[in-house]
């Protein structure tokens, strides 16, 4: 585990979507705009405003985008995560702007540490996370026994049927924004309902196929590739239906 600690203490997830000092209100405000415009169904899959009043556990908080959102919007919000850096960030930020919720260093892996949290949570929440453990099953599985009786579980995971790994595949991209991701599943839809047995109601929708050039997205430049450019809007949203790399899945107890 502490390779994978290292490499999300390295750099944290999204922690590059602004150029403002790290810590500010303006560093928060710029990696919220850039993060749900490059990856607008966030919004629309995570019902933000749906659980005022919910307890509301996300698995693996990150530097905590989706985790204000939930608290602002009125949810009863916990977070664990396993890199202590990114839960740093996630504390000021809250800390910035006057938000209330409860943290955790923590491997979701652990049902002991887990177990500690209550078991009646009215929702699970895990956006592109549990892929990057060892044994994402047995997250699934603790998430289980945490949720309330008919609770709801929210994940997103990497689909194997997608346009990014028949690119990671042919060497031309890779995992992660850095390089040398230690561990990273891809699931087929069938993998899936297999990983999910356990819960009823199963829903999968396949999103986000990311179109920009690199060289100039780094630099806050929005250039699609040539391919993607000149391909209607309607062709691209198909796309993304048949070949995104999200899988976005919502379940329940």
């Amino acid at each position: 585990m502490d390779k994978i600690i290292n490499y999300w203490n390295n750099q944290p997830c999204n922690i590059k979507h602004s150029s403002c000092e790290i810590g500010t209100k303006e560093y928060f405000d710029e990696v919220e705009k850039r993060k749900y415009f490059v990856e607008s169904h966030i919004p629309e899959f995570a019902e933000f405003e749906n659980w005022r009043g919910k307890k509301v556990l996300e698995i693996g908080c990150g530097i905590g985008t989706d985790a204000v959102n939930f608290s602002r919007n009125g949810a009863i919000y916990t977070g664990i995560e396993l890199s202590d850096k990114s839960l740093e960030i996630t504390k000021k930020r809250f800390e910035i702007f006057g938000l209330e919720g409860n943290f955790y260093n923590m491997d979701a892996q652990n049902l002991d540490e887990l177990s500690k949290l209550g078991s009646d949570f009215d929702l699970i929440y895990s956006f592109g996370v549990i892929h990057h453990s060892p044994n994402p099953q047995k997250i699934i599985d603790n998430c289980l026994l945490l949720l309330k009786p008919d609770g709801i579980f929210k994940i997103m995971v990497y689909a194997e049927n997608s346009w990014k790994k028949i690119m990671i595949d042919g060497g031309l991209d890779q995992y992660e924004a850095q390089s040398s991701c230690p561990v990273a599943f891809t699931y087929t839809k069938e993998q899936v309902y297999e990983m999910l047995k356990n819960f009823k109601n199963i829903s999968i929708r396949q999103e986000h196929i990311f179109p920009y050039k690199i060289s100039e997205y780094k630099k806050y430049e929005y250039k699609k590739e040539d391919w993607f450019e000149s391909m209607p809007k309607e062709m691209f949203y198909l796309l993304e239906k048949k070949l995104g790399w999200h899988l976005c899945i919502t379940c329940q107890k």
